[in-house]
């Protein structure tokens, strides 16, 4: 993605507003914790100097990281407004180590900081840097990438490179990886959106272990989710190629599929809560499809939210059970969204 250059010292104060945007879709019986339907809660807007592709929240310390342009807009959860800057570090997104207090904005080079002080520790060369995850137990960040190496892993505590992965497609292949899961048991699941298929890696030995193959029944993966419980993903699929945006749904131990659901959008993006129990997809259309897990043999499409266009990515935060969007849009009178004129950055705070 070209960068277009920032200056951070022109971020104007985060303005807070109130949305009330939603629309609902319900195309299955769903039980007493849907009576409720998703919103948007809150929005708050900042100038957006550059293009933005991921967000990340921090439930822990209560931080959510949006890079924006060359520099890292960083908001407080609980108040929504903005909280720091790290400025001179561009990328996609930031992957978050909430007890070592360290982060890793994904870009070439890739920036190491203390998510205390917003400061730069280091740089770290990372070609063709995209998405990201980070992995608990092995205190790792892993960099995605759509060529070799497909993966490149960062030591969370002093940003040192410890592994490589050359290539995660079928056959060892060079391959588009879009985004991953963790199962926190040493299982990493990546989906590879030129393959149709979702890689399995090693967590400690960076080993390529198997390939669950989405067939017909998704094609280009790009959002991918994980219950760790009962071992189960969620595989949000662009569609394409004639085929319809689609949530596949798949044994995370054998990779056999158990169902599938429609999604409202091209998926760019995934989550899921535990807590809830629902996977979150997120799309550029302006649309959020939320996906009820009953049982781990039965789902359903609970509803569809209305977000706002170009609201591609997602995160979670596990405290509050609310789903950040984020979007960049237009000024009053100014460029169209994603054009070259004034943009604001949109960050949504959408819960029941």
């Amino acid at each position: 993605m070209r960068k277009l250059p920032q200056n951070p010292s022109t971020l104007l104060a985060a303005a807070l507003g109130l949305s009330g945007f939603l629309g609902l879709a319900q195309i299955a019986p769903a039980d007493d914790i849907a009576a409720k339907p998703y919103k948007i809660l809150a929005t708050t807007q900042i100038p957006a100097a550059g293009r933005i592709d991921y967000v990340t929240a921090d439930s822990v310390n209560r931080r959510v990281y949006v890079a924006c342009g060359n520099a890292v807009s960083v908001f407080d959860l609980d108040t929504y407004k903005l909280a720091g800057t790290l400025a001179k570090a561009s990328g996609h997104g930031v992957a978050i180590d909430p007890e070592n207090h360290t982060g890793l904005v994904s870009g070439n080079p890739a920036t190491f900081f203390n998510t205390k002080t917003l400061e730069a520790i280091k740089t770290v060369p990372a070609p063709g840097a995209d998405g990201y995850i980070f992995d608990a137990p092995t205190h790792h960040f892993f960099i995605l990438s759509h060529r070799a190496p497909n993966l490149l892993v960062v030591d969370s505590m002093d940003g040192s490179i410890v592994g490589k992965v050359e290539a995660i497609g079928p056959n060892g292949a060079n391959a588009a990886v879009e985004q991953g899961a963790t199962d926190g048991e040493g299982h990493l699941y990546f989906d590879v959106a030129n393959a149709h298929h979702i890689a399995v890696v090693d967590a400690k030995t960076l080993k390529v272990t198997g390939h669950f193959d989405l067939g017909e029944k998704g094609n280009g993966p790009a959002g991918l989710a994980i219950d760790p419980k009962n071992h189960i993903l969620f595989a949000m699929c662009r569609g394409g190629r004639g085929g319809s945006p689609t949530c596949v749904i798949l044994s995370a131990v054998d990779g056999k599929i158990i169902t599938t659901l429609p999604l409202a959008g091209s998926s760019d993006g995934a989550a899921f809560n535990p807590r809830t129990m629902e996977a979150f997809s997120s799309h550029g259309n302006g649309t959020l499809s939320v996906i009820k897990e009953n049982s781990p043999t039965e789902f359903v499409l609970e509803e569809t939210v209305k977000t706002k266009a170009g609201g591609k990515t997602c995160t979670l935060d596990a405290k509050t059970d609310h789903v950040i969007v984020i979007t960049r849009e237009a000024t009053p009178g100014g460029g169209r969204q994603g054009g070259g004129g004034p943009q604001i950055l949109d960050v949504m705070f959408i819960g029941r």
